[in-house]
């Protein structure tokens, strides 16, 4: 089924209204002219026909003339994406990127337990049970699918390509109980899990199933997308229960509703409080009977949210647990050349695998709050409505493993009854032994070298995870445990064969926030303990560093990473709340854990925040203009073209002459319709630049065109593998060039805070240095070969639920510099990112899509961030208003038609001289960006006219002569009318010439 979009399409609707009326007019105006000018009104023949011709040449003109308005007007932006030229990959890279995409899912697949050597597979034939294992999980819905012109490979077929015999009995078996993946995501959920009932397998299946093979492989899949979250309770959920047969293919897109359905009349498959991520009865009923009948088990789980596992330790028959994330296009090759012991697995896992979710930091704080003192701001979508809501972190640091490892060392957590599988955990089919050499510890950095040898009987990689333990006061800054500081990962290391990796980090990487106090960051004086692990919980061998004497970041002293010096921005309504939310403090042991952790009571905001809280409905309070500001210049004439800028630097002179060039028009264009693209500014040679969607791909949604689809993000940051990281941006540019695409929405670089998020399959991990390094070199990698990467979604986007809803997220100053801001920061400083998406929700009570200490603050003075900041999807939601966001640092809207009302994506106070200065500066945002793309690398691009111009010309010409023939025809034939028989005028109330008196010539 098509998905469509209502409120896109009423947007386009509503930007032509004024073609659409004067289109109107024009015909009620000729029909009008049609029946009112008839024999009886008016009785010349030759004025009623051309009244009657004229009318219809004047609408067909009118028709003309409207549409050519629309296609360069409003619409230009959206057709000139439409008709655009579709470009395809080369066989060369189609080839290559399908390596890359099997050599990713290999590095990035989890070996969780291996009991016995199960795995490799001892036998080349084997059973794969569970539904999921016929319809795997490729990737996440919306910006994350997969490019339907390439063939993906299945989790059956990668096994198969691997030398593995697999029964296709229970196969079809599988694809007739249900052949298609339920959608979840965008607009609308199913959230059944197809799986078949143990009744209805049979003894001639089972039976059938023992003597085909001794081995069984178990695949259990979850699925997420963009738009939702998963349910952490299923109990709501099953309340939409519908009619629905297992085996029909059905899409929800262009619905809200949520869609679920049992496998069985004779029983529920959940219990109260079960979530998505926990196993189903169905599910259990089927591994019960698969571990009654064979007494070699392999569970392979596929999906990015870290799935509840902890039945697996009630089933002794199940003796490797493997971890498959959405494998892209062709990446379950790479699932069988593991289970088949062709690849050595070396993932480790980005996320705390928990045995049991109630007991989660995040578990009574995460979902759809809402305010109940906010009707004022009331708003009203296409797909329902919304007062104001919000969302508390109130774990503050203490996100993922930070958490679980500190509350153990403080005694108040049973580590082994909470956790399964650590942060950083992940097995080999090999041994390797790691030694710590000496450490320095001279000056500003931390350094030492690993020496990492494979001690057993098989190639493989290992991975070197470096942690600091800082020392804590008790009620002093905030302080986890255990804090990732480094990875590398090995080449491929043979039996014997040992590899030195060297460590090197700053001690400023050791530095914590202090909000409170120093309202900067600040090295503490005392012993670190920085150890070697082979996961979060599990140190190889440590030493000791001791800072002297405390450090301060302040002022002049800034870290080398920041351009001036960090300091509170996000403090009172601007982020951390009034003190009604009490956040998680290690203090006397975590004392407050209990009041911290608990589900938010108070629903109302506070009265004084309440008040400079702003959406669309009153965006003018956010509007301050500057005294100083002068009216700009446009329209010069200086000669300069965009592509003499490339290579520039953001404040060359030369910037000033170009942009004096532009017009206001030309300037709201770059501003207002940047959907999916850097518009055509024809004054400076500037072509229309196109920018895609996708984390795991590129797809442009108005060709179709697209690339091979790689693995999810989570895959990626699976590998612990800066390198290949660098290699995927690498590869998303290769094929962005011969796609003729400058701009990737992409790399999403938001924290894992619970397992639940919808989009956690594009975000990489919960922990924020891991995510930080995996998104920088995807950044460089692109940024490097001319692509520019939109970091996104900036920032604390870390749940789908009421994310267009003016969802204030409330969280601490340390947690969100020290967890959140991380990645985004090393993006900038390390990946040399030059575009930036804003997120939907708020900070506090700020929009990120105008958050002036978030923009312009932060990204800008403290991080030095040079490009443009442009939104997430532009549909108004209420709060969203362009005039607002240039003049707080966004630069561009995410729309490609006019949306209408206060929350428009057009400027519309341009006679004032503080948003004309906005308009250039964030025209100088936008264009610094593209003119540093590979486009411009060789000199001025061309600027060829697109194929729906040309066809639109030759209509349009083609047109306008026919209708300037027919009104020539037209005039003519009423002048012949009028001249009558002999060329003379004829009047119909005269007698005819030679006729007798009273009588014609006949009578």
């Amino acid at each position: 089924m098509l998905s469509i979009n209502w409120s896109d399409v009423m947007a386009v609707i509503q930007s032509i209204v004024p073609q659409l009326v004067v289109i109107g007019a024009f015909l009620v105006l000729a029909l009008v002219l049609t029946i009112a000018v008839n024999k009886r009104t008016v009785k010349d023949g030759a004025v009623r026909k051309l009244v009657h011709s004229t009318g219809w040449i004047a609408a067909c003109a009118a028709l003309i003339i409207s549409v050519g308005t629309m296609l360069y007007g409003p619409l230009n932006t959206l057709v000139a994406q439409v008709g655009g030229v579709r470009y395809q990959l080369s066989d060369e890279t189609v080839s290559q990127t399908k390596q890359f995409a099997i050599d990713a899912e290999g590095e990035g697949i989890v070996l969780l337990k291996n009991d016995g050597s199960t795995l490799p597979l001892r036998s080349n034939k084997v059973n794969v049970f569970g539904w999921a294992s016929s319809n795997p999980v490729y990737g996440g819905t919306g910006s994350g699918s997969m490019n339907a012109q390439y063939p993906t490979t299945s989790l059956i077929q990668g096994l198969n390509d691997a030398g593995i015999e697999t029964n296709s009995e229970l196969t079809d078996f599988y694809t007739q109980y249900c052949s298609t993946r339920p959608k979840v995501g965008m607009m609308g959920q199913d959230w059944t899990l197809p799986e078949p009932p143990a009744s209805t397998y049979g003894d001639d299946l089972i039976n059938d199933a023992k003597e085909y093979s001794d081995t069984a492989v178990i695949v259990l899949a979850r699925s997420g997308g963009e738009g939702a979250d998963l349910p952490a309770d299923m109990g709501a959920i099953i309340k939409h229960e519908r009619d629905y047969a297992p085996d029909a293919s059905s899409s929800h897109f262009g619905s809200t509703e949520v869609y679920y359905n049992e496998n069985s009349d004779e029983y529920s498959d959940w219990t109260p409080g079960q979530g998505y991520l926990d196993a189903t009865k169905s599910e259990r009923d089927m591994i019960d009977l698969v571990c009654s009948n064979f007494d070699n088990v392999v569970l392979v789980y596929n999906g990015a949210n870290a799935l509840n596992l902890s039945f697996v330790e009630d089933c002794p028959q199940i003796k490797g647990v493997v971890w498959a994330p959405p494998a892209g296009q062709t990446g379950f090759d790479a699932l069988g050349s593991i289970l088949k012991g062709d690849v050595n697995p070396s993932g480790r896992a980005t996320d705390t695998f928990l045995r049991d979710f109630s007991q989660a930091p995040w578990h009574n704080n995460i979902g759809s709050y809402q305010y109940t003192n906010m009707s004022d701001y009331h708003v009203d979508q296409m797909f329902g409505s919304s007062d104001p809501t919000y969302v508390n972190y109130v774990e503050g640091i203490y996100v993922g493993y930070k958490y679980y490892e500190t509350a153990a060392a403080e005694g108040v957590l049973d580590y082994d009854a909470a956790v399964q599988y650590p942060f950083g955990y992940g097995l080999s089919y090999t041994t390797f032994s790691q030694e710590m050499g000496p450490v320095t510890a001279d000056g500003d950095s931390v350094s030492f070298d690993v020496t990492v040898t494979n001690i057993g009987d098989v190639a493989g990689k290992d991975v070197v995870e470096v942690y600091h333990n800082p020392p804590y006061t008790n009620g002093g800054i905030e302080k986890a445990t255990a804090n990732l500081v480094h990875i590398d990962k090995t080449k491929v290391l043979g039996p014997g064969e040992s590899q030195v990796i060297k460590v090197t980090f700053d001690k400023e990487d050791m530095a914590s926030y202090d909000s409170k106090g120093a309202q900067a960051y600040v090295l503490e004086q005392g012993d670190y303990a920085v150890s070697i692990n082979s996961d979060s919980h599990t140190a190889i061998q440590s030493a000791t560093v001791t800072i002297p004497s405390t450090i301060t970041y302040f002022g002049d002293n800034k870290r080398s990473v920041d351009q001036t010096a960090a300091t509170n921005e996000f403090q009172g309504e601007y982020g951390e709340g009034d003190g009604s939310i009490t956040y998680l403090s290690r203090a006397d042991h975590f004392a407050n854990r209990d009041q911290a952790l608990a589900a938010p009571g108070d629903t109302a905001l506070n009265e004084q925040y309440k008040a400079g809280f702003v959406n669309a409905s009153n965006y003018r309070q956010g509007m301050q203009d500057d005294p100083n500001a002068t009216a700009i210049t446009t329209g010069a004439h200086n000669g300069v073209q965009l592509y003499q800028l490339y290579g520039k630097d953001y404040d060359d002179p030369l910037w000033d002459q170009l942009l004096d060039e532009l017009t206001l028009q030309d300037m709201g264009d770059l501003i207002s319709f940047a959907g999916y693209n850097n518009a055509a500014v024809n004054a400076i040679g500037k072509p229309r630049q196109s920018d895609v969607d996708g984390p795991a791909a590129l797809n442009n949604n108005f060709t179709g065109a697209g690339s091979i689809g790689f693995p999810a993000s989570v895959a990626i940051a699976n590998t612990f593998n800066p390198q290949l990281a660098y290699e995927y941006g690498e590869y998303i540019a290769q094929m962005a060039k011969e796609l003729n695409v400058t701009g990737w929405y992409a790399p999403a670089m938001n924290i894992h805070r619970s397992p639940y998020a919808g989009r956690n399959f594009e975000y990489f991990s919960e922990d924020g240095y891991l995510s930080g390094i995996i998104a920088a070199q995807e950044c460089k990698g692109a940024s490097d070969n001319g692509v520019y990467p939109f970091m996104k979604h900036f920032a604390l986007n870390d749940q789908e639920t009421n994310r267009t809803n003016m969802l204030c997220t409330w969280a601490s100053e340390q947690a969100i510099r020290e967890v959140y801001l991380k990645p985004f920061q090393m993006s900038v400083t390390d990946g040399h990112a030059t575009a930036v998406m804003s997120s939907f929700n708020y900070i506090g009570t700020q929009a990120n899509c105008r958050n002036s200490h978030l923009l312009n603050d932060v990204l800008r003075g403290e991080w030095g961030f040079r490009g443009f900041v442009e939104t997430d999807y532009y549909s108004g939601y209420g709060y969203q208003n362009a005039n607002l966001a240039i003049r707080n640092g966004n630069d561009a809207m995410l729309a490609t038609t006019q949306v209408q009302g206060d929350a428009t994506n057009v400027i519309t106070d341009t006679d004032n001289a503080t948003t004309q200065q906005a308009m250039r500066t964030a025209a100088h945002n936008i264009l610094y960006t593209a003119a540093n793309s590979w486009l411009y690398a060789n000199g001025a691009p061309q600027l060829a006219t697109a194929p729906w111009e040309i066809a639109f010309r030759i209509v349009a010409i083609g047109g306008g002569v026919i209708l300037a023939l027919l009104l020539v025809l037209a005039i003519r034939r009423f002048l012949r009318r009028r001249a009558g028989p002999q060329g003379v005028r004829s009047d119909p109330g005269a007698p005819v010439t030679g006729a007798p008196a009273g009588g014609h010539p006949d009578e």
